[in-house]
């Protein structure tokens, strides 16, 4: 399995490289258009290697899928198992992602970036999130291997996500109550404003951090604080590591262009949040049964697909909710093309 993972980390890095090294070098205002080609064009590369997860159980490469011991082989995981439990976690990681994008256009409209910066700032959050949860799924995989009680802990986790989804309110929505914000302040000589896309600035021999930079900081935290329940709810469905981390990191890799899609129109699926609570409550029962009840990843994944249907219909044929200031404030500031 070392060679899959080598595999999959050049795949992050060539991607990561050309996307903001050769398609995004300029800074500029990503529009609907050009938002849409890059959602659609990362959910490709990932179902691309979602084939290749399928592939690469199917013929076991590299024992990928058995469990070899002392007495023998044996297959515990199949191609078409392996690539069910890679799409259901990556359709999972992504709804609960909107969420984020939410708190994202929410910080962004806060301290009123410039549209020329967002994709520079998501950019470098994403790439801060990506080496975050690497560390928390690697921690996570490890307690779920050695101590089987820890899907109770992490059931409950999600419980209680689900139920601040729906009865949280939005006590946490000014970002100026973050604690990273707080701590930047306090701790590192900031300069207001913002100095192009630099993150640190140097005047008279001091060096200094932008307004821009506090904005990255703020969106850092804010991804650490969703991927304590983001985590728990992937290994509701598989504790294979290598689906676990790749599909978490796929989804994630999609957010950045998934965020100008959806921004400016968040408000318009005011039913995705029921949608959302009541699809961390199904994995977190899931959870808590794993010793007593499986669930096969079929249902798991039809059971997804149904809620989060039925939630952005639902939410589509409504009627928009009045709330004065709401998706406009949200909005990113690029302009459709």
């Amino acid at each position: 399995m070392v060679v899959f993972w080598i595999i999959f980390f050049a795949i992050v890095l060539v991607l990561l490289a050309l996307d903001l090294g050769v398609f995004n070098r300029e800074q500029h205002a990503v529009g609907m258009r050009e938002a849409i080609g890059w959602t659609i064009l990362w959910i490709c590369v990932s179902m691309v290697f979602n084939g290749f997860v399928w592939l690469a159980y199917h013929h076991h490469w590299f024992d990928a899928g058995l469990d070899v011991t002392g007495d023998g082989v044996r297959v515990v995981k199949t191609g078409a198992e392996a690539a069910v439990e890679f799409f259901t976690g990556y359709l999972l990681e992504k709804s609960l992602s909107v969420d984020n994008i939410f708190v994202i256009a929410l910080v962004f409209g806060f301290f009123k970036v410039p549209s020329d910066y967002q994709h520079r700032v998501l950019f470098w959050g994403i790439l801060g999130a990506i080496v975050f949860r690497g560390v928390l799924i690697g921690v996570g995989a490890i307690l779920v291997k050695q101590y089987t009680w820890t899907f109770y802990i992490f059931g409950a986790i999600l419980f209680y996500a689900a139920l601040k989804m729906v009865w949280g309110g939005d006590e946490d929505a000014d970002p100026e109550q973050s604690w990273m914000f707080k701590a930047a302040k306090r701790l590192l000589p900031i300069k207001s404003g913002f100095f192009g896309p630099r993150f640190v600035i140097v005047e008279d021999g001091k060096r200094y951090f932008t307004t821009l930079f506090v904005v990255l900081l703020v969106i850092e935290a804010t991804d650490v604080i969703f991927a304590f329940d983001s985590i728990p709810a992937i290994f509701g469905v598989t504790t294979d590591p290598f689906i676990v981390m790749t599909s978490n990191i796929f989804a994630i890799l999609g957010l950045r262009a998934m965020y100008f899609v959806l921004a400016g129109m968040i408000d318009r699926f005011h039913y995705l949040t029921y949608a959302l609570a009541l699809v961390l409550a199904f994995v977190a029962v899931k959870l808590i049964l794993h010793n007593f009840y499986h669930i096969p990843n079929t249902v798991s994944l039809a059971v997804i697909v149904v809620v989060l249907t039925v939630g952005v219909v639902a939410s589509i044929r409504a009627p928009i909710p009045s709330s004065p200031g709401g998706a406009e404030d949200a909005a990113p500031g690029g302009a459709p093309d």
